[in-house]
């Protein structure tokens, strides 16, 4: 007959006093010792790029000599246990790992009916008038989307009761845990470190700039948001963020799924990360610890910069495939892309590399106030190299194209054809200010311009560039014609 009140004492004593036995490769049996976040000296974090994650725990713990089972708990539920590396920090070469077992699946009502699947478990009904409790025996029979039971002769569905057990199934904890067989040769108190690679961990950096009313200089912050749904708490951590595409190998990993409550921390935007070279990558350090808790995001400051010289650019960019047939009108009210640049240099009040992430872009309206103009994604960006934004589309500058002339050329060799094309772009501006249209068009093939209305620049092997004015609440025309060998 099971006795539900005692059991359940059992069980919470069996939990919370850690009374586990871990058996060893000769069939004996170790007393197991957990190590709790109590124990915790210190822990470094080091997040790179791509859901990993590289976590340094050193805890003090007591074991004895010889043979011991050590339970490191609280570590990461997306732990990658073949990367952990526990060592001695006090006295080193001391403790031999014999073994070690990661045990993560954890302790919830569906899980421990799982586990007793096949197995006796107690069911306590409780009398509606009396209140009298009585405990029945049955067997769990199945534990998918629901529970079946036999129950005597009969098969139930359901929950007719309370379920009471008689222990907790083996692997079955509160916490990830890893579980070590280590051999100590050294002294009883210890220091130790465990070092291990994780799932769960991500960071992004995030920019935001402020033009100015000329455009021509902007205020530039830099926050890096951090996520943690690994399934542990890093507290007063040491947090260090690599840049960089690291090459990793693909796995087939375990789907892990947790619920995730969102809180954002903001830090002083006064106190930037430093920043050094790492390899090939970019490592940032925050200056002071912080907590990384489970299920949270969070916000630190990387850099701020105010009065970076800026140059907006407006561009209209055509195409090369309308330079070898006849195509008449090309378009009509085409839209004129909005560009923003500055340099990261250290003239320019930057000079840190900055990490990839989504650069948004504000500007204040006639009464003061900041309003979105536009946001883009960024690279890693090095020292001394510029960064370049596409904002959107012109609403007051638009462009009506089309083609005036054709003219199939004789071929100059049995494999080349040659063509012959005029064009005009007419640019209207509608603003009440002059503006200056970047016109790119890339050529494909040997080309030269013979004739324009504008002068134009060959930027490159396949690209003419024209920088056209327009006055206010004008049009300007340009003309041009190519020849085109392919």
């Amino acid at each position: 007959m099971f006795k539900p009140r005692l059991l359940a004492i059992a069980i919470s004593t069996l939990i919370s006093f850690g009374a586990f036995a871990v058996e060893n490769n000769q069939n004996t049996t170790l007393a197991e010792s957990r190590s709790t976040l109590d124990d915790q000296q210190s822990v470094a974090v080091t997040i790179y790029n791509q859901d990993l994650a590289l976590v340094k725990d050193t805890r003090k713990v007591s074991i004895k000599s010889g043979l011991n089972a050590l339970a490191l708990r609280d570590v990461s539920a997306q732990m990658r246990p073949e990367t952990a590396l526990l060592r001695s920090i006090n006295a080193p070469g001391s403790l031999s790992l014999l073994e070690q077992n990661f045990d993560f699946d954890l302790l919830t009502p569906q899980k421990m009916l799982e586990k007793y699947v096949g197995k006796k478990v107690g069911i306590v009904k409780v009398h509606p008038q009396t209140g009298a409790e009585t405990v029945e025996q049955a067997t769990v029979l199945a534990a998918n989307n629901g529970v079946v039971l036999k129950v005597g002769n009969r098969i139930e569905t359901g929950l007719p009761g309370r379920i009471v057990y008689d222990d907790v199934p083996a692997n079955l904890r509160d916490r990830p845990t890893l579980v070590t067989q280590i051999n100590n040769k050294g002294v009883t108190e210890q220091t130790v470190e465990l070092s291990y690679l994780t799932g769960g961990l991500g960071w992004k950096a995030d920019y935001v700039a402020e033009l100015n009313d000329k455009e021509d200089k902007l205020d530039l912050s830099g926050w890096v948001t951090l996520t943690n749904t690994s399934g542990a708490s890093y507290k007063n951590a040491k947090l260090q963020l690599v840049a960089g595409d690291v090459n990793r190998v693909q796995q087939n990993l375990r789907p892990m799924t947790k619920n995730m409550r969102m809180e954002s921390m903001a830090a002083d935007a006064a106190a930037p990360m430093a920043e050094e070279s790492l390899l090939e990558y970019h490592l940032y350090t925050l200056d002071r610890p912080t907590n990384i808790l489970e299920a949270q995001t969070k916000q630190v400051a990387l850099l701020s910069a105010t009065g970076v010289p800026a140059r907006k650019e407006l561009v209209l960019r055509g195409a090369d495939y309308y330079y070898m047939g006849q195509y008449g009108e090309i378009g009509t009210k085409m839209k004129v892309g909005v560009f923003v640049e500055f340099d990261n240099k250290e003239a320019s009040k930057l000079g840190m590399p900055l990490p990839k992430g989504v650069l948004r872009v504000y500007k204040k309206d006639s009464q003061g106030n900041a309003q979105f103009v536009g946001e883009d994604n960024i690279d890693h960006t090095p020292k001394n190299e510029s960064v370049r934004l596409k904002l959107g589309e012109a609403f007051d500058v638009t462009a009506d194209k089309k083609q005036t002339d054709f003219k199939v050329l004789p071929r100059p060799s049995k494999n080349t054809n040659a063509y012959e094309s005029a064009f005009e772009l007419v640019l209207k501006n509608a603003k009440k200010q002059k503006v200056t249209v970047t016109v790119q068009e890339p050529i494909s093939g040997d080309w030269k311009i013979i004739s324009e209305s504008h002068p134009h620049n060959k930027a490159n092997s396949h690209l003419a560039v024209w920088k056209i004015d327009i006055p206010a609440e004008s049009t300007t025309t340009l003309t041009y014609r190519a020849v085109v060998k392919y």
